[in-house]
């Protein structure tokens, strides 16, 4: 599984046998301990664990490095009990469902900045140091019982704040260099991201694909770009060979709908049922909105709700689609019903992406079977639930893209674990397991 100290050297004392922390840490993220601080006290007053790990009692130092040193291997175990999973016939194999959710970053909100906040900052920095300089230039006592800093005292706070500059003007390089809105300066990989309640917050965001039959994770990514939009290719693929199947149904929010991503799908073998975006453009009457606009596929052309045909014009590109343009400024300009179609002066415009007709076929399909895409939120919200809410593994104890990773890893293989014990039950995972 490539761990690390799995032989021992032949002089000095043995290492801990990585099969020991590796229970000991699948212990801990099932009864809802994660801490290896916590994890070394369990080790000493809890029977169980002392059964489980022959009474030792490995320090907290120790556990932590086990994760850290073994990021790659622990990956590996979660691939191993899925192909498992999949040999005792734990997944239904047919349909998958797709999403992601936000956990919270080892990085609080204050030790994020964006752009603007730097910039902020630098403005109130130069106003101080402004009126500092002009308290220097005036160092006059107007009341004896008023404390009126010295000019050591301004100068002192003056190199503060030339110091917290310097500090503000080499992150907004680093961002220059980068090409990135943002840094983080206590997990520089975290972002800032949108989370419940239309709050944000500094996140990663976790991407799974889990099984329709028993809600079991066969697959899961965790990026920092808070926008799910560009991974439903990426989990789908990933479910599909861990799966071993030709074919396969996928489900998955509005959020994903990408022109490229569903294309890729149908490339792959995966039939999409996704949620299509809803656009009402700048319309202000409902009966306006791009939707009550017909396409005319014989002659390429659009009728409007006034009944004015729309006719093609420029072609278009955004990130990788093109659109095709629609108008007939001459008819908008007599229009009656104008102000509240656009509120361009010109008129309206119209954008068909060029492979609208692939995505009507994947309207049409999600639309036609929707008793199978309501299930959708049934199977993929099941592991967040349980992870989030009753575990309360809302938020990550690591920090960096590859740690978050690993502790990620050990949270669906605990989940995929336990779904398992409770599906099968202990003693037959064990008649199971036992060889013949």
């Amino acid at each position: 599984m490539g761990f690390k100290r799995s032989v021992s050297n032949y002089i000095g004392r043995p290492s801990y046998d990585p099969r020991d922390l590796l229970k000991l840490y699948l212990y801990g993220y099932i009864n809802r301990i994660r801490s290896s601080r916590k994890l070394e006290t369990e080790a000493g007053r809890n029977l169980e664990l002392m059964w489980l790990l022959r009474k030792l009692k490995p320090d907290f130092k120790t556990i932590a490095d086990f994760r850290k040193d073994n990021k790659k291997a622990i990956k590996n175990v979660f691939k191993q009990f899925n192909l498992l999973c999949k040999e005792w016939d734990l997944y239904g194999r047919e349909v998958i469902a797709v999403d992601g959710s936000k956990f919270r970053a080892s990085n609080s909100k204050r030790n994020n900045f964006s752009k603007k906040k730097i910039q902020r900052h630098l403005k109130y920095i130069d106003e101080k140091i402004s009126t500092y300089l002009e308290e220097l230039d005036n160092n006059d006592q107007d009341e004896a019982d008023i404390h009126v800093p010295s000019a050591e005292e301004i100068r002192q706070r003056i190199e503060e704040l030339e110091k917290r500059k310097a500090e503000y003007e080499a992150m907004q390089k680093e961002m220059k260099e980068k090409g990135t809105g943002e840094i983080s300066t206590t997990d520089p990989d975290a972002r800032m991201m949108a989370v419940n309640n239309n709050g944000v917050d500094v996140c990663y965001n976790v991407q799974t694909a889990v099984d329709q039959k028993n809600k079991l994770v066969v697959g899961y990514e965790v990026i920092n770009n808070p926008s799910d939009q560009g991974q439903l290719s990426t989990m789908a693929k990933q479910a599909k060979k861990t799966l071993d199947v030709d074919k396969i149904k996928a489900l998955a929010d509005k959020g994903y709908y990408s022109t490229p991503d569903l294309k890729e799908c149908e490339d792959e073998g995966i039939e999409t049922y996704v949620a299509k975006q809803k656009h009402v453009g700048a319309a202000v009457n409902p009966e306006f909105y791009p939707d009550r606009f017909q396409y005319d596929p014989e002659q390429n052309i659009y009728i409007c709700p006034a009944g004015q045909p729309l006719y093609p014009s420029r072609i278009r590109k955004v990130k990788d689609v093109q659109y095709q343009e629609y108008k007939n400024f001459r008819a908008c300009r007599k229009c009656k019903f104008k102000e509240q179609c656009t509120r361009s002066q010109r008129g309206r415009t119209i954008s068909r992406n060029q492979d609208q007709t692939f995505l009507d076929g994947v309207d049409k399909r999600t639309r036609e079977n929707k008793e199978l895409y309501v299930q959708r939120q049934m199977i993929v919200e099941h592991p967040f639930g349980t992870i989030k809410r009753i575990w309360g593994y809302s938020h990550f104890l690591t920090r960096g893209l590859k740690s978050v990773k690993t502790e990620t890893a050990l949270s669906f293989l605990a989940y995929n674990l336990r779904r398992a014990m409770n599906i099968l039950g202990v003693e037959e995972m064990v008649k199971r397991l036992t060889p013949a």
